[in-house]
This record gives structure tokens, C-alpha cells and sequence, in this order.
């Protein structure tokens, strides 16, 4: 019988043929595909949430898997910052001041934040 440690990297290896089989769709598909991504990105970030309302200590004690996940997620909202600045149009931004500024301090924040904890 397989460790519990070792289901979890035969879990990683099926989650990386999904994002792997995910690259060649088909055309027809890539609509389903994107709303249900999307709906997936929001229930990971709201985890995120939950994992910074629900373990700010755990996050932040310099253990392995706390370290882990706060780099993960100083890096994840590190790069959206580069992402809000250069990927979406500037068109779209200017018309949209107000939050573009607002996302732009939330994501730099968030990236300080988790970066420090993971640096702990």
C-alpha cells in the first residue's frame, strides 16, 4: 500500500496531465473551458482567503508548509502586478481608474504581506 505522502505526488502527477491535456483543446471548447476555469480561479483565491483568515499563524511560523504556501502566494499576486500594469489595455485602465489603482495597491500588498511571512 502506497504512503499518504506518495498519493499526494500520484495526485500532483494527475493534476499536471490536466493542466498538460488542457493546452491543445479544441476551438469549440475553449469557451466551456474558460468559464469553468474562471469559476475554479475564483474558489482558489477564495481559499486563499480562507487559508489567511483561518491560519495567519500557520502561514507565517517558518514551518515548511507554511513557508511554502506564503511564497506561493506572494508570487501569485506579485505577478499580477506586472499583469494589471502591461497585459490589460491602457484604454481600459484609464476608463477604469479608480479600481485599476485600487487592484494594483491590493495585489502589491498582498504580495509584501505573504512575503513576509514566507521569509519568517
Amino acid at each position: 500500500m502506497l504512503s499518504l505522502s506518495a498519493w499526494i505526488q500520484v495526485a500532483g502527477a494527475v493534476q499536471l496531465a490536466i493542466g498538460l491535456a488542457n493546452l491543445p483543446l479544441a476551438i469549440r471548447l475553449v469557451r466551456q473551458v474558460f468559464y469553468v476555469h474562471a469559476a475554479y480561479i475564483v474558489l482558489v483565491v477564495l481559499g486563499f482567503a480562507a487559508l489567511a483568515l483561518l491560519f495567519p499563524a500557520d502561514l507565517s511560523s517558518g514551518r515548511p508548509l507554511g513557508r511554502f504556501l506564503s511564497s506561493f502566494l506572494a508570487i501569485f499576486w506579485l505577478l499580477r502586478v506586472p499583469i494589471q500594469l502591461f497585459y490589460y489595455p491602457a484604454e481600459i485602465r484609464r476608463q477604469n481608474r479608480l479600481a485599476d489603482v485600487v487592484f494594483i495597491v491590493a495585489f502589491a500588498f498582498l504580495a509584501v504581506v505573504f512575503g513576509l511571512a514566507a521569509t519568517r
